[in-house]
């Protein structure tokens, strides 16, 4: 009978701890910064056509992403996809409850961003000094001084501004970087108090335990009042899984890039950012709200298959949703 009764106990004891996990599971969200038609299509071999890319963050924006990064104001002859910056704003509606970031590496870049009509603008800072010259033009020490000089001018006209620590799980040219050199990039660039700094797997090299460590660093010596959003390439295969541990460490925004398209040209045989529609497919199965309708977003991955004329790395397109709905299943 005692001990009836104590398995009654523990029982109802381990029933109140599951629903009270369900609940706080249910509560958590995560931000999607939807970076395909900037950090996706720049990889692109062709150039998509201006029209096409102002519908491609259309049918975004209709699944319920709200914050999408749609451009970069780079030097033209060096990235052709992202010549037509000026354009891709002009063309899109202007909506309230909708972010338009655009990606500037130095202040003409910032510059034309505020005539282009950005909502939000971004700056990358490689913690790989070798890596930064060969994608900037310039090392580390001078990209932190540009961006601590753009976010001055950011708070001056008004656009939120945030900042990137690139190559942060390891360089195609330096090999590993430490995460003392990755917490003292974040701290200098923390300096112009930021809205949000990112930390980026460049080159697809990361896994979860350095995820963990780099982030649970920032967190620790960062202002409260600056965001963690974290960045992840899947060219080793291990892009949802750092997705994850980011949530886990505490990050409250995740890039990702419709389709899984793009990757960085310096990673050796890159296969592409993390796919939205995995990403999402992962989150909302796991309590984790993301607000954006994933029979939509698979949607407009299938349309861009057929706009880019091949397969996206992405793998929810080929394998389907689960749960099928009666109608899918028939």
């Amino acid at each position: 009978m005692l001990w009836s009764a104590a398995a009654r106990i523990v029982g109802a004891i381990v029933l109140v701890e599951r629903e009270e996990n369900e609940e706080n599971k249910m509560f958590r969200r995560v931000e999607i910064v939807e970076v395909g038609p900037r950090d996706g299509l720049q990889s692109e071999p062709g150039v998509l056509p201006t029209p096409a890319k102002i519908e491609l963050i259309e049918r975004l924006i209709d699944t319920g992403l709200r914050r999408v990064e749609v451009t970069s104001f780079v030097n033209p002859k060096k990235v052709p996809q992202m010549a037509d910056a000026e354009l891709v704003l002009a063309g899109l509606r202007k909506r309230d409850d909708v972010c338009y970031v655009g990606l500037v590496l130095n202040k003409k870049g910032f510059e034309r961003a505020v005539t282009a009509g950005c909502d939000e603008v971004g700056m990358a800072v490689v913690a790989s000094d070798t890596f930064n010259k060969r994608n900037q033009g310039v090392g580390t020490d001078e990209s932190i001084a540009a961006w601590l000089a753009i976010a001055r001018e950011a708070k001056v006209v008004g656009i939120r501004a945030q900042v990137t620590v690139s190559a942060a799980f390891g360089c195609p040219f330096e090999g590993e970087i430490s995460v003392a050199r990755v917490i003292e990039v974040a701290k200098r660039v923390a300096e112009a108090e930021p809205f949000e700094i990112s930390f980026a797997d460049t080159v697809g090299v990361g896994v979860p335990s350095q995820v963990t460590e780099i982030i649970g660093r920032a967190r620790s010596v960062l202002p409260d009042s600056i965001r963690l959003r974290a960045h992840f390439h899947n060219t080793r295969n291990t892009g949802l899984a750092n997705a994850y541990a980011a949530i886990e460490a505490g990050v409250s925004a995740l890039d990702s890039s419709v389709g899984g398209i793009g990757g960085c040209p310096f990673a050796p045989a890159a296969t592409g950012n993390i796919p939205t529609e995995d990403l999402i497919y992962m989150l909302e199965r796991s309590g984790v709200s993301t607000g954006v309708n994933l029979a939509k977003l698979v949607s407009t991955t299938e349309w861009l298959q057929k706009t880019l004329g091949r397969n996206v790395p992405g793998m929810l397109v080929k394998a389907g949703m689960f749960p099928k709905t009666a109608a899918e299943a028939a």
